[in-house]
């Protein structure tokens, strides 16, 4: 073995196994122990005791260079360049002692104009398998470059090591997992934990701070594109479990991507090469796209499954509620590849609300668009991140707070001017709660969810007469095709008016509360809930 020093990685040909195809990465996995076939061909894997992310274990490293441009705070946790440095040594030291490590190499970035080029180390072959489908390969039907690759970002994913005291205290932390991220080094470090979904956010994490330099807007968003008219794009905002993935899913449209997405110059583009649904409660008839994408070549994670038969029961929660299925994006018939568009003609802001008092679609003004998309409003759903384990109400700016290293107004500026540049429609859509909260109340129903959308991008939504809600000062359309009218009002659906009052009102104190954090225009502001 080549002798390499302490803090670089042994990637010998000898132990290196680099781009393998998906076959010869299923066919490791399985003799290794790592998964096992569902009936539908998936494999079906488990990520130990860490079954989402794990935001207080994420450190980021703090130098000049990068110290002013970052919203330090409980998403960005500062450590200093020699904890960075030994967290870097523990995991490249654990790494090369293995026989064999797996590397995928291939592109964040479906717009070759914007991309980074992204390194992955892995233990498991599941993992590399994972990078192989949520990053783009190169030379693959997803990459529209020449096929050349040049390294930007490197992730070590050491995550079946776990720290030890003594490694805990030579670092000052008090926690066997530890996610550390280099802005500088461009380097994510994943020791303690194997939940695939790490690997995905550090690299959206990366591109939240390097593509700002480059003109382009970095969006938590999923992205699609009517099938008959390729200037009729639109966007979804929102946090794990609101819908980004189902919604976008749509068979009268093409997909362009399901969760992460930039807005550069000359329209969107996909950050990624595949999609990561949850799929709690799945069904065919529910959501026929993502059923179907459950096959050879897509990993199942945390879900139970009959040994005999291998098949999967998706209502089956014991595991965890943050059950999930990774997928190539071309798996969804008909989806764009490579996956880039224009600029959208509508935005769509989703929030599963657990109050139970946001209408179920309301169009915004200018105003309330930069006032929603800042606050960020949402529930956390039962899984997503470790300890949580059911809704709680939750202000995440941007729409995903978790992944932004630069201060949300940042983010609000750029797309505040590419809305007024292109005259978007902006839209909110409540996917959670209705005649009443979390546990008294029911989710809004799919199909009127569907019938929604449907409304909002073929146009005629916003053709349509509206009214105004009295407690958030929303615009609610008098009627949508395929949707009670009683709905569209959430006082109507609660038997208890005087409850729906006390929580509306409640709520509406919350938003002002959190909007205090935030450097607003008068203007802005006064678009607020009217607490």
């Amino acid at each position: 073995m080549p002798t390499v020093s302490a803090n670089s990685l042994d990637l010998s040909p000898a132990r290196a196994l680099t781009n393998l195809s998906t076959a010869d990465l299923i066919e490791r996995a399985l003799a290794r122990g790592e998964g096992r076939f569902a009936d539908n061909g998936a494999l079906v894997v488990m990520t130990g005791d860490r079954t989402g992310r794990s935001p207080t274990d994420k450190w980021l490293e703090d130098t000049p260079a990068i110290h002013d441009n970052i919203w330090w705070g409980k998403v960005n946790q500062p450590i200093t360049p020699d904890q960075f440095d030994t967290a870097h040594r523990i995991a490249t030291e654990y790494m090369n002692s293995l026989d064999e490590v797996f590397v995928f190499d291939g592109f964040a970035g479906a717009d070759t104009a914007h991309r980074l080029g992204t390194r992955v180390v892995t233990e498991l072959a599941w993992h590399a398998l994972f990078a192989e489908t949520l990053f783009i390969k190169p030379g693959s039907a997803s990459d529209d470059g020449d096929g050349s690759w040049k390294q930007d970002w490197t992730v070590i994913n050491a995550g079946c090591h776990k720290l030890t005291d003594a490694q805990q205290k030579e670092l000052g932390l008090s926690s066997p997992i530890l996610i550390a991220q280099s802005l500088e080094k461009k380097t994510v470090v994943i020791l303690g934990t194997q939940y695939a979904g790490e690997m995905k956010k550090g690299i959206f994490y990366a591109m939240n701070y390097d593509m700002p330099d480059q003109g382009v807007f970095p969006m938590h968003c999923s992205a699609n594109i009517a099938s008959d008219d390729p200037s009729n794009v639109a966007l979804f905002f929102g946090l794990s479990g609101t819908g980004k993935t189902t919604l976008s899913a749509d068979p009268d449209r093409s997909l362009i991507g399901d969760d992460e997405h930039g807005w550069g110059p000359t329209g969107v583009f996909n950050f990624e090469g595949g999609c990561y649904a949850k799929c709690i409660n799945l069904t065919r008839e529910g959501e026929p796209q993502i059923w179907d994408a459950m096959r050879f070549g897509s990993v199942l994670e945390n879900v139970v499954m009959d040994d005999k038969s291998r098949c999967v029961d998706f209502f089956d929660v014991s595991v965890t509620q943050n059950t999930r299925v990774t997928y190539p994006v071309d798996y969804i018939p008909g989806a764009t590849i490579p996956s880039v568009g224009g600029h959208p003609k509508n935005v769509i802001f989703l929030t599963a609300d657990a109050f139970g008092v946001v209408p179920p679609v309301s169009k915004l003004t200018p105003e309330q668009a930069m006032y929603y998309f800042v606050n960020g409003y949402t529930s956390k759903l039962a899984g997503t991140e470790a300890g949580v384990t059911e809704p709680v109400p939750n202000f995440s700016p941007c729409f995903g707070g978790p992944f932004m290293p630069r201060r949300p107004g940042e983010y609000a500026k750029m797309l505040s001017e590419r809305i007024n540049q292109h005259g978007v429609n902006v839209w909110l859509l409540n996917t959670g709660w209705t005649g009443g909260p979390y546990g008294t109340g029911s989710r809004f129903k799919l199909a009127y969810t569907r019938a929604m959308v449907t409304a909002i991008l073929d146009g005629s939504l916003s053709r349509g007469a509206f009214e105004t809600e009295p407690y958030f000062g929303l615009a609610i359309p008098a009627g949508v095709p395929g949707v009670p009218n009683d709905v569209l009002l959430p006082e109507n659906t609660w038997g208890d008016k005087s409850a729906y009052k006390a929580q509306a009102t409640k709520l509406a104190k919350m938003f002002r509360e959190n909007d205090k954090h935030f450097q607003l225009s008068d203007e802005v502001r006064a678009s607020g809930p009217r607490a």
